[in-house]
């Protein structure tokens, strides 16, 4: 068993370093779309221009959070927190989903008060296309790449961060129909757009606060028959039930209840629970413990199921 903690650490060390990996690049990504688009908007005195960097600003503070989270993550376990502190991953999702809370509120503000006030004094050029364009093309080519690390490494944080980003892209694209509208002749379209802008990001923030929420909730992370049956096929079970797994998706600890036969001695009934834990493992490496109650095969113990 010391093998395999040895192992599961070194595992753990190297998906840290592959998602940091993948932070700091986007990251340095998110740094020239944000001082693209704010910039240009700025000297173009477009309301959807300058909101999209603001959104894109929040993106890369939200990549500051995750790389703190998953540094924090990435700590073994101690006195204090026995199973790990894997679930720190989780609260800096929660982090980045009040950061697009927050971009929402500014955004959604601004564009409010410029429709009020009938501030509408947009400039629109080809070169506000093409950085539209520009920053759009890598937003989407980003945020393509952190969900795919993100379900490869099963990281909540690049999948939060992933949507984070995926709305930017949505955002630039809002902001460049409300361009063309404006150089149609609509200069509301502009302060519109941006409001448009703002209901893509809360609806972002809603889909990193519901996969948080499953974490921190225990919600189930693996199908219960599925573990069930891959237990009973072990030599010596007679039953498996009180099948339940909780965790974050890239750590999972399972706990389920062994029937054996009542004659069957300590040292053997442990044995198949170690080779219980080996099966479901196998099948689901991000299992991190299974923890295997063992009972005798009785009628009582059968109603408890």
């Amino acid at each position: 068993m010391a093998t395999d903690v040895t192992g599961q650490e070194s595992q753990k060390e190297a998906r840290t370093k592959r998602i940091e990996r993948v932070l700091w690049i986007v990251l340095m990504l998110n740094l020239v779309v944000a001082a693209a688009k704010y910039f240009y908007g700025l000297a173009s005195q477009s309301a959807s221009m300058q909101a999209d960097g603001i959104h894109s600003v929040f993106d890369t503070l939200g990549n500051v959070v995750g790389l703190i989270g998953i540094t924090l993550a990435a700590r073994p376990a101690d006195e204090g927190h026995p199973y790990g502190h894997a679930k720190f991953e989780t609260y800096g999702s929660l982090v980045i989903g009040v950061l697009l809370l927050l971009a929402a509120f500014e955004i959604g503000s601004q564009s409010i008060t410029r429709l009020i006030t009938g501030e509408h004094a947009a400039h629109v050029t080809p070169l506000s296309f093409a950085v539209m364009i520009g920053t759009l093309c890598v937003n989407v080519g980003v945020s393509i790449a952190e969900r795919r690390a993100g379900n490869q490494l099963r990281s909540e944080i690049l999948k939060a961060d992933s949507a984070h980003t995926m709305s930017d892209a949505l955002v630039s694209v809002s902001v460049t129909v409300g361009l063309v509208l404006v150089a149609c002749g609509f200069p509301a379209a502009d302060p519109i757009m941006a409001l448009v802008v703002t209901v893509f990001i809360l609806i972002s923030a809603v889909g990193v606060f519901r996969r948080a929420l499953r974490t921190l909730s225990d919600h189930s992370r693996i199908d219960a028959d599925d573990i069930r049956h891959r237990a009973e096929a072990v030599d010596g079970v007679r039953q498996i039930h009180r099948v339940r797994t909780r965790g974050t998706e890239s750590e999972v600890y399972v706990d389920l209840h062994l029937l054996v036969a009542p004659e069957m001695t300590v040292a053997d009934a442990h044995g198949i629970g170690d080779k219980i834990e080996r099966a479901v493992k196998r099948a689901h490496p991000e299992v991190q413990e299974v923890l295997v109650h063992i009972e005798p095969d009785t009628e009582h113990e059968r109603q408890e199921e």
